[in-house]
C-alpha cells in the first residue's frame, strides 16, 4: 500500500490556501500536514513536518517565492509545486529549483480543473528529484556560437522534442548549447494554458537561434524552434511541395496530455520524409515512448534524457524500456549528442 503524501501549503491568501488544501484533501494519495502564511513561517513548518512536497505561491509578502526557494532547497532539497497566476516568475522560481507548476483559477479554468490539475501536479512531485539552484543568466551566453564555425548539415532535418515534469529547464539547458542555424524544430512542453507563450519568449531571449510559440500553419525551417501552444495537439504535416509545417489545432488527449508529444512524434513518423531526429527528455508518466519508437523505426536517430539528469525518469525510462531510444545522455551532453548526429548523419 502507497505511503500518503505528506504537503505543506504555503499562500497568503485565505481563500486560495483553503481552496488548496480542500482540493489536496479529496485525493486518498494526499495528505495536507499543514499550511504557512509566508515564506518565514513555511520554512519554519519545513523543519516542524518535514513534508514530501510542498505547494508555494510565487508572489508573497516580504521574501518572494523565488527567495524563498533559493534559500531553503540548498538545505532542504523538498519537491515544490508552484500554484501561480499568469506570471513570467514562476520561469524564475522554476529555475530556482521548483519542480512542477499549476495555474490559479482565473475565471476561465474551473476550480475542478484547478483541483485536477494540482493533485496530479502534487503526486508526479512525489518522485521528483530536486536540483539545486544554478546561477541566472537573463542574456544569452552566444560566446560557444560566436567561435562555433556554421553547422554542417549535410541534407535537410527536422528535430522533434518533448519533455514534462523538469522539463522548462531541462529543454532550455539543451538549447542554449544550440546554434542559431540549427534545422527547424518542434518543441512538445506539458504546461498549462498562457504559460508556453512566455516559454517561448524565455527561450528566444536567452538561446541563438528564433523560438516562438508555434501558430497553425507556421512554416518549419531552419534557425526556428517552435513551442507547441498548451491545450491545442501540434504535429508535423507535410505539403505536396516537400515544404513541412505545424498543425496546433483542437482534438482529444492523446496520451493523457494535449498537447501530447506521442502527438508531434507520430506524425513526424508518418508524414516527415527527410531525416528527422527525436529528443525525449525528463517527465513523468509515457507520453512520448510509443511515439519515439516509431520514429526509431522510420529510421530517425533517437536521444533520451539519462536517469541521473531527470527530475523524473518517467518518459525518457519507458522510451528506453520500449527500445525507442538510440542513446541516452545526460542534460548537459545531449546537446552535444544531437550535433553530432546531425554532423555526421548518424
Amino acid at each position: 500500500m502507497l505511503r500518503n503524501i505528506r504537503v505543506l501549503v504555503v499562500d497568503d491568501s485565505i481563500i486560495a490556501r483553503k481552496t488548496i488544501m480542500e482540493g489536496l484533501a479529496r485525493s486518498p494519495r494526499i495528505e495536507v500536514v499543514g499550511y504557512a502564511i509566508n515564506a518565514m513561517d513555511a520554512e519554519n513548518k519545513v523543519k516542524q513536518l518535514n513534508p514530501d512536497v510542498m505547494t508555494c505561491d510565487v508572489q508573497m509578502p516580504g521574501m518572494t517565492g523565488i527567495e524563498f526557494l533559493k534559500k531553503l532547497l540548498p538545505q532542504h532539497p523538498l519537491p515544490v509545486v508552484l500554484v501561480s497566476s499568469l506570471n513570467l516568475k514562476v520561469f524564475d522560481a522554476l529555475h530556482a529549483g521548483a519542480v512542477g507548476f499549476v495555474r490559479k483559477p482565473d475565471g476561465v479554468q474551473s476550480r475542478e480543473a484547478f483541483v485536477n490539475s494540482l493533485v496530479e501536479a502534487v503526486i508526479e512531485a512525489s518522485s521528483a528529484k530536486v536540483r539545486r539552484p544554478a546561477p541566472m543568466r537573463e542574456q544569452p551566453d552566444l560566446s560557444a556560437s560566436l567561435t562555433m564555425a556554421p553547422l554542417k548539415v549535410p541534407q535537410p532535418y527536422i528535430i522533434g522534442l518533448g519533455a514534462s515534469t523538469g522539463g522548462t529547464e531541462a529543454t532550455l539547458e539543451v538549447m542554449k548549447r544550440l546554434p542559431a542555424d540549427i534545422p527547424g524544430m518542434v518543441i512538445v512542453q506539458h504546461m498549462p494554458p498562457g504559460f508556453t507563450k512566455m516559454y517561448a519568449e524565455r527561450l528566444n531571449r536567452l538561446c541563438s537561434m528564433e523560438v516562438r510559440e508555434a501558430a497553425n500553419g507556421d512554416k518549419i525551417h531552419q534557425g526556428l524552434a517552435l513551442v507547441a501552444p498548451a491545450d491545442l495537439q501540434c504535429r508535423v504535416n507535410r505539403t505536396p511541395a516537400g515544404e513541412y509545417y505545424v498543425s496546433c489545432t483542437p482534438g482529444e488527449k492523446v496520451s493523457g496530455h494535449r498537447p501530447s508529444v506521442d502527438a508531434l512524434f507520430m506524425s513526424m513518423a508518418e508524414n516527415v520524409r527527410c531525416k528527422m531526429i527525436g529528443i525525449i527528455m525528463t517527465g513523468m508518466g509515457s507520453d512520448g515512448a510509443e511515439g519515439l519508437l516509431r520514429m526509431r523505426r522510420r529510421g530517425a536517430y533517437t536521444i533520451g534524457q539519462d536517469k541521473e539528469s531527470c527530475v523524473v525518469y518517467g518518459m525518457p525510462g519507458v522510451a528506453f524500456e520500449k527500445g525507442a531510444v538510440c542513446e541516452q545522455a545526460s542534460c548537459e551532453r545531449v546537446a552535444s549528442v544531437l550535433l553530432r548526429s546531425l554532423q555526421t548523419g548518424k
